[in-house]
């Protein structure tokens, strides 16, 4: 059925013919004025004329017809256009305590630039500040970018976040203030549009964009088949959890549904430590009571250079002492993925961040636990293809789904000659 049925006011049809017509070409490679018609149930000339705002606009260009191209010999020619993805960007933040990785990408979520470096955990909210905004700065400069081509900017921080961005001021959460302060102000000062999130919340939005693609696409991630119910779980140096329930993000009432602090009441695991920070501990600990062996390649590393991955790799070679680590690891876990599962009804937890890459065998060792552990099927325990990108994946995510939901607000870079013509 057509948009126009019912609309009285012709500016108010015209949007909304406008923003039908442009949600088809997010994610299209092209799309001919047929393509259209036969998805929006508008008439040709209303396509085209809607078309032609948008050019003007600067959301679409007009591409080569299909007969240019050898794909169409008879008839008219069929029209072709595709979203212009260069006419504005969007930049993700991951904004952990100890590293920071920012990008920027295209209208269709193509990255064109990443900067990543390490910053003082312990240092103060202004140093904080100063820091992410400088490398936000440096990965608009690899980019070749300003901000006035800028639509929208999203950050995931280790904290919880309410619907404006804020996290709590509570007696005991200092340390969330210090790890989101006031980065909805820092940026709006740019005159962008500022989205504040959770990172385990945005590495969830993540894995369900890389299910839905998988899904579409009969192929890859490690969400594919399960995108309406599971937990993310990043593990590095605290677990932090994203919870898409039903298809929808769980947040809760003040953004803290996945905080993970009632894990210092669960038996057998006392803390939310990550894995990424309980093997290095633990292989360190070893070290200094003199516990590991001469021939474990765990003697050979640097006190202060031994860390998870490197339990993780010797142990996957075998050594003894790194098995008996990540075996001590996989039953801590595996509470956790219990806890998790009997809370949730999930049928799936990706551990998501850097780690997890190396967690495979730790993974096949908590499985077994896990069922132990559980009075019902196990969930499926998997780790994220995403790597350390899984938190500026979900951030590039987010703003590019406010970027959508409100486009025809927006003037893009370049074109407010154009919408001044208008």
């Amino acid at each position: 059925m057509a948009l126009s049925t019912g609309v009285s006011s012709p500016s108010l049809l015209r949007r909304m013919n406008a923003a039908e017509v442009l949600r088809h070409a997010w994610s299209a490679d092209a799309v001919t004025a047929s393509d259209l018609i036969a998805l929006t149930g508008l008439t040709r000339s209303t396509v085209l004329g809607v078309c032609d705002d948008l050019i003007d606009h600067g959301w679409m260009v007009s591409l080569a017809d299909a007969r240019s191209t050898g794909e169409y010999r008879k008839g008219r020619p069929a029209r072709r256009y595709a979203l212009a993805r260069s006419a504005g960007h969007v930049v993700g933040v991951d904004a952990g305590r100890h590293h920071l990785t920012a990008v920027v990408a295209d209208l269709r979520g193509d990255v064109v630039a990443r900067v990543a470096r390490r910053i003082d955990p312990d240092g103060t909210a202004d140093d904080r500040r100063r820091t992410v905004s400088r490398l936000v700065d440096d990965v608009l400069g690899e980019a070749s970018l300003g901000d006035a081509d800028v639509l929208a900017v999203a950050l995931g921080v280790p904290a919880p976040t309410d619907s404006e961005g804020r996290s709590p001021i509570e007696v005991g959460a200092d340390f969330w203030v210090l790890m989101n302060p006031d980065y909805t102000g820092l940026f709006a000062e740019r005159g962008w549009a500022v989205v504040v999130e959770n990172d385990a919340n945005l590495a969830a939005v993540a894995e369900a964009a890389a299910a839905s693609r998988a899904d579409r696409e009969v192929d890859g991630g490690a969400g594919a088949g399960a995108a309406t119910s599971f937990v993310t779980l990043l593990a590095g140096e605290r677990f932090g959890a994203g919870f898409v329930l039903d298809g929808a993000l769980v947040r809760g009432s003040r953004g803290a549904a996945g905080e993970m602090r009632l894990l210092d009441l669960v038996e057998g695991v006392g803390s939310a430590d990550g894995l990424g920070a309980l093997l290095r501990d633990w292989a360190r600990a070893a070290r200094e009571l003199g516990t590991v062996p001469a021939s474990s390649p765990l003697r050979a590393i640097p006190l202060d250079e031994l860390e998870a991955p490197a339990v993780l790799a010797a142990a996957d070679a075998g050594d003894a002492t790194a098995l008996r680590l990540v075996e001590k690891a996989a039953e801590r876990f595996g509470r956790v993925c219990a806890m998790l599962s009997g809370m949730l009804d999930v049928d799936r937890i990706v551990v998501a961040g850097a780690v997890a890459p190396s967690l495979g065998l730790l993974l096949d060792r908590t499985t077994p636990w896990l069922s132990r552990f559980t009075h019902r099927a196990a969930p499926e325990v998997v780790a994220s293809t995403l790597g350390d990108a899984v938190v500026t994946t979900g951030a590039v995510e987010r703003a590019l789904a406010h970027v959508r939901g409100h486009a025809l607000e927006l003037t893009l870079p370049g074109a407010a000659d154009a919408t001044r013509a208008s």
